[in-house]
Parts: C-alpha cells; structure tokens; sequence
C-alpha cells in the first residue's frame, strides 16, 4: 500500500524575526541617503558671480571712444581713470547644484546671488539681455542728463554719446555722468580733469536730479577695481558696510551719495585733501 502524507502546515501566532541593529539604521537612513542625492543634483535658484571687466570712461572700449560729444569741444587730458566696474554671472538658464554653491562659499572671489536678483524678471538669455541693455539705455539717459543740468547745458547743443561694447544694467550710471563732466567741463578750473592722475573706480546708479542708488555685486566690484590698479572706490554710501566686507588691500572707500558728493570727493582726491571714507 502506498503511503500519502502531507505537509505539515506552518505555525502561525508565534513571534516573528526582529531587525538587527543594523538594518533598523539602514532603513532609517535611506530616506537621508535619497535626500541627500536629489539635493545634489537638483538646480538651485541662484547665480554664481565673480569679479568682471573694468572699463575707463575716459577712454576707448572695443577701439571706440566710451563718450564722445558733438556740438562742443572736447577737453580731455586728463591724465587719470575712471574705472566703471562690472560683474560676471552665470547664465540665466545655466544650472547651478549644491556643490557649485558650496564651492563658491568658500572662495572670497566668488558670490552666490538669487538668480532673480542678477537677472529681475526671470526668462532666458534673450529675455535678459533685453532686459538689461533697455537698463543701460535708460541709465546712459538719465546719466545725460545729470551731467548736462550740473553743468548748465542744454541737450539742443550738446549731443552725447555713450558705448560700453555688451555690459548691461544701470550701475555705470554715475561714471557716465563724471565722465561726461570731464569730457565737457573738466574739473571746472580751466586746467585738468576730475581725477588728478589718480585711477579711481566705483559704481552706483543715478538719477536725472543727480541721487546717487545702490547697487548690486559690490565686494566683487571692488576686487575688480584693485585688480585693475584702483587705489580709490566710489560707493553708493548706504552700501559702505557690504563693501568693506572683502575690501582688497591698497583700496580706499569712497562714500557718495549724490553727483555733487561724488565730485567734491573727487575734488579733495585730486588736491591730496580730506577724502571721505567708509
């Protein structure tokens, strides 16, 4: 006879396996693990920016003159510079991870900045680039005419105008308008300019009534003007704390606040006097 037999069934209710240590610690940490990866590798809303061109307005950029005028007489002569800094970002859809912002951090020459911040208005390249050269157009307007209305002259006799090659944005605009005042006028005395030989840099925007405005960027604007030879730094006065923060050695700060600030300042610079400072 054959035998059948069966399986026995398996016993329930007893007690079940328990996790060793560590797995309990590796199931913890897995959800760390895959945090930790997509915040690696997921784009962040930031720009990375880092010390740009200088470019001096008395002088040519690209081969042409930075300000020319037509109507009047030139004076030029002036021995000195005046140095219009800038910055350079990322672009705007250029990707920007963790490790590229950790890396900035840590670098003095380096600025992690909100995208929209560099570039207000978001979109592409094109939409920036849009942006900011209508930001020059109206900030070379409105450098035209705080230089013409400080010196008493009228737009119908003087034509001005200003090439600075692909930089953007409005924080040229007080050196536009010092430029001008030299190329027209001179530092007013009938003999010289406004730097007295010296190489004197800054930024700040400004307005047609000749208000001096903030601007971004400015440690790394500094860093440029030194780099470039600058011993003087014009600065937009409510921005003296944010510039001394990485001030490079040998460069003084400037603080201004209005045109006429800024050309008294120039004033004392030229005759070696009482300069303002941060």
């Amino acid at each position: 006879m054959s035998e059948t037999r069966s399986t026995p069934a398996p016993a329930t209710g007893g007690p079940r396996p328990r996790l060793t240590r560590g797995r309990t610690l590796a199931l913890c940490a897995l959800p760390v693990v895959l945090l930790f990866v997509v915040a690696l590798c997921a784009p962040l809303p930031y720009s990375l920016a880092q010390p740009g061109e200088t470019a001096n307005v008395l002088g040519k950029h690209g081969g042409k003159p930075v300000i020319s005028v037509e109507g009047v007489s030139e004076r030029g002569g002036d021995k000195g510079r005046l140095l219009s800094v800038t910055i350079a970002a990322t672009q705007p859809e250029a990707t920007v991870r963790l490790p590229d912002v950790a890396r900035a951090w840590f670098r003095d020459d380096r600025a992690v900045m909100p995208r929209e911040a560099v570039y207000p208005g978001g979109g592409d390249t094109e939409d920036a680039e849009r942006h900011i050269s209508q930001e020059m157009k109206e900030s070379q307007d409105k450098a035209v005419t705080a230089a013409l209305r400080h010196l008493h002259r009228s737009p119908d006799d003087v034509h001005v105008k200003l090439r600075l090659g692909d930089v953007g944005g409005p924080s040229a605009g007080l050196f536009f308008t010092l430029g001008i005042i030299d190329k027209l006028d001179g530092n007013g005395t009938g003999a010289g300019g406004l730097t007295g030989g010296h190489t004197v840099a800054g930024t700040g925007t400004i307005d047609a009534s000749g208000k001096v405005g903030a601007v971004g960027g400015v440690p790394l604007k500094t860093q440029a003007a030194r780099r470039d030879g600058a011993t003087y730094f014009l600065v937009p006065r409510s921005q003296c704390g944010e510039a001394r923060a990485q001030l490079p050695s040998g460069l003084r700060l400037v603080p201004v606040s209005t045109l006429k600030g800024a050309l008294d300042a120039l004033g004392e610079i030229r005759t070696d006097g009482d300069v303002p400072h941060c």
